[in-house]
């Protein structure tokens, strides 16, 4: 169990320090930010996710399931402003796009490890 929360928190900093690599106007400081920025998405995840999603699900059904990629932008962003050193260049924008981006390569890079 905590090796594969190890391996997860590790496989989001590095999807995260890729997310940051390409021109979305996502910028991470170094790996060290990218590590505490992939545990406070964790944890932000984990507590504040499932109080939004219930509240937004009447916005949910009737976009069937788009406003979960709204969601998604809200978290990043959140991260964004609580971490030192992890900016969001294009606000909203740059969020819904690095969270779109950040999911596609934690899957991708989770499908050829484990």
């Amino acid at each position: 169990m905590i090796v594969h929360l190890l391996s997860v928190w590790l496989v989001t900093a590095v999807s995260l320090l890729i997310v940051s690599k390409l021109p979305l106007g996502v910028e991470i400081d170094k790996f060290g930010t990218a590590l505490i920025a992939a545990a406070v998405l964790g944890v932000l995840n984990a507590l504040v996710r499932p109080i939004l999603a219930f509240l937004a699900f009447p916005l949910t059904l009737i976009t069937l399931g788009l406003f979960t990629f709204i969601l998604n932008a809200m978290i990043f962003g959140l991260a964004a402003w609580l971490v030192q050193g992890f900016h969001l260049r294009g606000g909203f924008l740059s969020a819904l796009i690095g969270s779109i981006v950040l999911t596609l390569s934690n899957s991708l890079i989770s499908r050829l490890l484990f």
